[in-house]
């Protein structure tokens, strides 16, 4: 059976439609905000950040720890493992239907109010939820370690929170904590239980525009635009066919170039990578038009981010990755991981006229050397660093395909 590879580069386009049949389909007479017990105010927790994603523990009906991703895109909990459905001993499941987008016909999902959350010292009782019936996301292929689900929602409404990227620290309090939150105040509009924030970009085709943008810290992406006046958006001058993820009805295609300028508030980032998934796969299936992209983590984790849905406002603080630059994959491919525990790597697929695909690579093959190591002896986030860094630097690849052991040398190229 062929693998497949999910690319959480467009989380919050992939499951919208999801996010928003489950939010017509669970409604519950339950209180829906995370509790502290006793008179505790104020809590924090480490996280592990891989890809600019925000892993954090979570305990199911007080079993766990089971690693979910913390994303302002997600409505309900999702369970994406559904190995957690046997273990967790769920009842009161029902069974919907959502067409999904990419390629693809609809899916089915489980939705229960049945289950509690904790987060640190933090609880939910019969929190909204979705079991997916099929691994669907992938997420433990593309992240490199076990991911059961993502969590997002109702944990934000619940406090103030603050994502500290610099220190890999999640900090969440009570208002009545009385904490002075620290940095520039954006302006957040909550539509569907997600927030949108407006943002400024600047380029000779367009000129200056301010866009609706969905803030979304689940996409790994730094920008995703998808539709302008009700058209698709126009791509810039250079840009190269890419690669963009896997929807809940199969892959999206589509193109990245270059914003020369992005305006969040006062801050100003320079030579932007976007994506702009092709118009039928996403935007043309999106209910929310009036919005035309998508803010991801490439842009948020530059900043340490405080935010506070009750105000309608997040907060922005420089951190120490604000002038990293922005790189897109140098080799052309997806690489995923089959096996997170024995460190097993495999190519999914190669976008045209890259490296990968002119070196002899080909989808499916699974690397066994790089640069004449283990390949077991990298992390996912290494060996993706690997084909990321060095503008015409040579990677010696070795891989297994169809029994036989080939050696592939890819030389990158900084194609965008």
């Amino acid at each position: 059976m062929k693998r497949l590879v999910c690319a959480m580069k467009l989380t919050g386009l992939k499951i919208l439609l999801l996010f928003l049949t489950i939010a017509m389909t669970l409604k519950s007479g339950y209180a829906q905000n995370f509790e502290f017990s006793n008179d505790r105010k104020k809590d924090a927790i480490n996280m592990i950040l891989i890809k600019n994603l925000v892993i954090i523990p979570v305990y199911i009906n007080n079993k766990g720890p089971f690693n979910f991703i913390l994303d302002t895109g997600v409505g309900p909990m999702i369970i994406s493992d559904p190995s957690l459905t046997d273990s967790l001993n769920i009842k009161d499941l029902r069974t919907i239907k959502i067409s999904g987008l990419g390629k693809g016909g609809e899916i089915e999902a489980y939705v229960t109010t049945s289950l509690e959350a904790r987060i640190g010292k933090a609880t939910l009782e019969h929190i909204p939820t979705a079991v997916l019936k099929e691994d669907l996301f992938r997420l433990s292929s593309y992240v490199g370690m076990p991911i059961n689900g993502l969590l997002g929602y109702h944990f934000f409404k619940s406090f103030i929170v603050e994502l500290k990227y610099s220190n890999k620290r999640v900090v969440f309090y009570l208002p009545s904590y009385g904490k002075k939150i620290k940095g520039e105040r954006i302006a957040l509009e909550m539509i569907n239980d997600k927030p949108y924030a407006k943002i400024e970009i600047e380029s000779p085709e367009l000129g200056a525009l301010t866009l609706n943008m969905l803030v979304d810290n689940g996409a790994s992406h730094a920008i995703s635009l998808e539709i302008l006046d009700k058209k698709p958006f126009p791509l810039p001058p250079v840009s190269i066919l890419a690669n963009l993820g896997m929807g809940l009805g199969g892959p999206i295609s589509g193109s990245i170039g270059r914003v020369p300028i992005v305006r969040i508030g006062s801050f100003q980032l320079q030579e932007v990578l976007s994506s702009y998934p092709k118009y039928e796969d996403v935007a043309g299936k999106v209910l929310l038009h009036d919005r035309n992209g998508n803010l991801g983590a490439d842009i948020l984790s530059r900043f340490d981010v405080t935010f506070d849905y009750a105000d309608n406002a997040m907060y922005l603080r420089k951190n120490g990755n604000f002038n990293r630059p922005f790189q897109h994959d140098m080799a052309g491919m997806e690489i995923y991981s089959d096996d997170t525990q024995l460190k097993r790597y495999y190519i999914g697929r190669i976008e045209p006229d890259s490296p990968a695909e002119t070196g002899g690579l080909e989808a499916e093959d699974e690397i066994i050397f790089l640069n004449f190591l283990p390949a077991s002896s990298y992390s996912l986030t290494e060996i993706n660093k690997v084909f990321r860094e060095g503008n015409d630097r040579t990677v010696v690849v070795t891989i297994l395909r169809k029994g036989l052991l080939n050696i592939k040398v890819i030389k990158l190229k900084q194609r965008i």
